[in-house]
């Protein structure tokens, strides 16, 4: 047996309100819709991993989500562009990551992270 795929379920009053972040901002899909829960996804080859964390790193609160993505720079260009504030970053991480933190419209830490 192997474990196919872990999904991070967030909990919302209003599931679409989370749209304008992850479809938007991350350029996620909407892959399923019924209208109680809304599931966004990028590729089906992202790799499962589950983290275990006392803090988020550097002194940083543990995030709710972390997301890597390919380009930080663009990803970090649309945040600005729709004046969301960042919490935490960017930085170059002695861990070989470059990273920010930044709230989901549900008010979700979300580390957003590229490796270096």
């Amino acid at each position: 047996m192997k474990v196919k795929r872990i999904i991070a379920n967030i909990a919302a009053s209003d599931p679409s309100a989370a749209d304008s972040f992850y479809r938007d901002i991350l350029g996620l899909e909407l892959v399923m819709d019924h209208g109680w829960i809304r599931t966004y996804a990028g590729s089906a080859d992202m790799t499962v991993q589950v983290s275990v964390a006392s803090e988020g790193g550097s002194g940083t609160a543990v995030p709710d989500l972390s997301i890597e993505v390919d380009d930080l720079d663009e990803l970090l260009r649309r945040v600005n562009a729709a004046n969301l504030p960042i919490a935490y970053g960017p930085a170059n991480e002695p861990w070989g990551v470059r990273r920010f933190y930044l709230r989901d419209p549900l008010g979700r830490l979300v580390n957003i992270l590229q490796h270096a």
